[in-house]
């Protein structure tokens, strides 16, 4: 596809032509390569969590000096504390969240010295305290619940506004994204926090709204008289889905303001927009190469796609598509002329006899 043809479609002047659902093997060993390995992943435990889900210590004193929080982190990796959650409030105000600092192996003496002297203030100035996990077992199961009735429910509504396969297809896509988007975790090494589950939850959303837009268009085409018959039914979902797929492209645009998020923001908001990030991605890719596919895969297994794709074949064996048909019908004349043979007399009726007068 040349530059210009590229912009057209970019556009919306014309209609791409990619042979997705055609090349649907290729994305589903994708999809089957980045489930496998996020799944080893999670299974051989790399999946850390943040100290709001663990708990551990709490550390605040005031600050005479003007310290960053990237200091304060380097102080605390000198001392063993890679993972620790630094704010600053008015430049005046330091709070640390970390595990436990008084641990085997580390002085805690000489860690609290350390910020003390950094902040410029006297050690009995700080305030030492263990806090519990801010996001418990509770929190986690009632969070569980919800997630699982909210699939069943818009499960539900896909199978009622269009019909099941279609439910059945989304919710594989959502697996998917959330599978992918933990296994990247795993793999990169950044701890969870709340931050990230919300954005796990907020791309579910933004996939499911993406896979109900191009299964609308694919419900659109498939009650065109013309088009199933015509293209079948993996051809009709092709057809749709290069239909809504600059749309998709557009849609994933999000990306750049969640990148400069990630780039420019803070500690909190790199832990939500690192998990947006990934998640918008991982979604827009499923909602064209995995859900589309695994609906046309159900579909071709049932009675009603069979015989469609059976007539179509015998049509295209023929040489005629539905089309032509069509149109040799139309042309063809209402009934077949007689065959020639013995004509028939014709009958005309005599003029009646003149009378004779008298």
């Amino acid at each position: 596809m040349n530059r210009q043809r590229v912009l057209a479609a970019y556009r919306g002047e014309i209609v791409p032509e990619m042979r997705l659902i055609p090349r649907r093997n290729l994305w589903f060993a994708i999809s089957g390569a980045a489930v496998a390995i996020s799944l080893l992943a999670l299974l051989l435990g790399n999946l850390e969590f943040s100290i709001d889900f663990r708990g551990g210590a709490q550390v605040s004193y005031p600050s005479t000096t003007e310290v960053t929080a990237a200091e304060v982190e380097a102080v605390l990796a000198e001392n063993g504390i890679d993972d620790a959650e630094v704010q600053i409030v008015n430049d005046d105000q330091i709070t640390i969240r970390t595990e436990s600092i008084a641990t085997e192996g580390r002085d805690a003496d000489t860690l609290l010295d350390a910020l003390a002297a950094q902040a410029g203030v006297d050690r009995a100035e700080l305030s030492v305290e263990d806090v519990g996990p801010t996001w418990g077992s509770e929190i986690s199961r009632k969070a569980l619940q919800g997630l699982a009735i909210v699939i069943v429910l818009i499960s539900a509504y896909i199978t009622y506004r269009f019909e099941w396969a279609m439910g059945v297809a989304a919710v594989v896509a959502l697996a998917h994204d959330v599978i992918v988007t933990a296994g990247i975790y795993a793999l990169v090494g950044r701890p969870v926090a709340p931050e990230t589950v919300i954005a796990i939850l907020t791309i579910m959303g933004f996939s499911l709204y993406d896979t109900v837009v191009i299964f609308d268009k694919v419900q659109e085409d498939l009650e065109s008289p013309a088009l199933l018959p015509r293209y079948g039914y993996d051809g009709v979902v092709n057809l749709a889905l290069n239909q809504v797929f600059m749309r998709s492209v557009n849609t994933s645009l999000v990306l750049l303001p969640i990148a400069s998020m990630l780039v420019f923001g803070g500690e909190t908001l790199k832990d939500f927009a690192f998990a947006m990030l990934i998640g918008t991605a991982v979604g827009t890719y499923s909602s064209i190469f995995v859900a589309a596919p695994v609906l046309t895969v159900i579909k071709g297994r049932t009675e009603k796609v069979r015989t469609i794709e059976e007539r179509r074949r015998v049509r295209e064996a023929k040489g005629a598509t539905p089309t032509e048909s069509a149109e040799a019908v139309a042309a063809s004349p209402a009934r077949s002329a007689p065959k020639p043979g013995r004509p028939r007399p014709s009958s005309k009726r005599r003029p009646p006899a003149k009378r004779k007068r008298r």
